[in-house]
């Protein structure tokens, strides 16, 4: 996964009535892509990808309920009261997590850029090794 320039740190986040909670680590600097594939699109979603290693769901696994579509890879997790996805599991970075960057308490991440990648055409994006660069 792409790091930043800084170290990296626990970060706090979770879905917008607090039912779900988590925390990252991940560089305050660490890159996020935004994708343009539709459920990305439709809900604004900025992915800040770590290894599962670096992500801990620390209350509301009881309040996740599960969404998947097309290849039925991805594992989109949305909180059963507000609806919010705060992380899922990609596929595109199986091994990892990626967690929506908007979700993070305030005045924690800033990311250094934003990584474009063509979700609209997802199979091409990842043959051309769009996100080669996140690994």
């Amino acid at each position: 996964m792409a790091a930043g320039n800084e170290a990296k740190i626990w970060m706090t986040g979770g879905c917008h009535c607090g039912a779900v909670r988590f925390r990252v680590r991940a560089a305050p600097d660490q890159p996020v892509v935004l994708c343009s594939c539709s459920i990305c699109r439709m809900t604004a979603y900025l992915h800040l990808i770590v290894p599962a290693a670096d992500f801990l769901l620390e209350q509301g696994a009881e309040m996740l309920t599960e969404y998947r579509f097309g290849t039925r890879t991805a594992r989109h997790l949305f909180c059963r009261i507000c609806g919010i996805k705060s992380f899922y599991h990609p596929r595109s970075h199986p091994e990892g997590i990626s967690v929506n960057a908007r979700c993070l308490d305030p005045g924690q991440h800033r990311p250094a850029r934003e990584i474009p990648f063509d979700g609209a055409n997802w199979e091409q994006a990842i043959r051309r090794g769009d996100l080669d660069a996140l690994r």
